[in-house]
């Protein structure tokens, strides 16, 4: 009996797990067999056990060192070659650097007007923006033209969309660091290109890449920044929460309302 009542309950944990799985979005399998990340690696039996290292002074907190890598330095070697927005989106798409564009249906490379003075930055595709190859077109970004719209501003005329990673990270994960930082020339390159007025970044991936900040989201939202484009070019950019955000947290719906009010108010020249 008491067997039986183990197994249950494994078979609940087990079913308990995919469930959020799919709930973070995972729709893929990326290894032929599952990892069991609760395994400790077997230590031989003559190894000696591991001694601690001494203690060392207490040191400030810094941002770490983070070198040009070949990648790195092709990507911005490309984006820097860009001399139009069609010709940044060919300079991606040459770009084999990063394993996500093997793993990805499309390149996902902007909508919108670029000439609206109006340009929105996410974090990256999705899977219907993945199939689509165009961003924000899933059920977020439908959120997101709705919220846009009750400030009389239309995809189709008022604004230019685009995200921080051109290519869908598998199973809908975040972005890493090292993804940020190897893509981050193309959008700074993509943000000179379109000479947007004003800048609106949708989240944290968008809001601490483009600030160069630690801070997430909550603290980085409700007030304006300036993102540095190039050595002399800065511009005003407001940070607000992403769309997908809010279709799971519908009560901050409210704070991305007022963000967008400020955003009008700006546009319209009262702040």
């Amino acid at each position: 009996m008491e067997a039986e009542t183990q197994a249950a309950e494994t078979r609940a944990a087990l079913v308990a797990a995919l469930r959020l799985q799919l709930d973070w979005g995972v729709d893929e399998a990326l290894e032929a067999e599952p990892l069991d990340r609760a395994r400790r690696p077997e230590v031989p039996a003559t190894a000696a056990p591991p001694t601690a290292p001494p203690p060392s002074p207490a040191q400030p907190a810094l941002l770490p060192a983070r070198l040009p890598t070949p990648a790195g330095t092709r990507a911005a070697e490309l984006a820097a070659g860009a001399t139009s927005l069609a010709g940044l989106r060919e300079a991606m798409a040459q770009f084999d650097g990063s394993p996500l564009r093997e793993t990805a249906m499309n390149l996902v490379f902007a909508d919108g007007v670029a000439e609206s003075g109006l340009m929105l930055i996410g974090e990256a595709p999705g899977a219907d923006e993945d199939r689509l190859g165009r961003p924000f077109v899933g059920v977020s970004g439908q959120l997101l033209d709705r919220m846009l719209a009750s400030v009389g501003l239309s995809r189709e005329r008022d604004f230019y969309i685009t995200n921080i990673l051109p290519f869908r990270p598998p199973g809908n994960r975040t972005p890493t660091d090292a993804e940020i930082a190897l893509f981050l020339p193309f959008i700074l390159r993509h943000i000179e290109l379109a000479r947007p007025r004003l800048l609106v970044l949708l989240g944290g991936v968008a809001g601490k890449a483009l600030l160069r900040s630690r801070e997430g989201i909550t603290r980085l939202r409700g007030r304006w920044h300036q993102v540095t484009v190039t050595d002399d070019q800065s511009l005003p950019a407001l940070a607000t929460l992403h769309p997908a955000y809010l279709l799971r947290t519908p009560s901050a719906k409210r704070e991305a309302w007022n963000d967008l009010l400020m955003l009008r108010r700006r546009i319209d020249g009262n702040e």
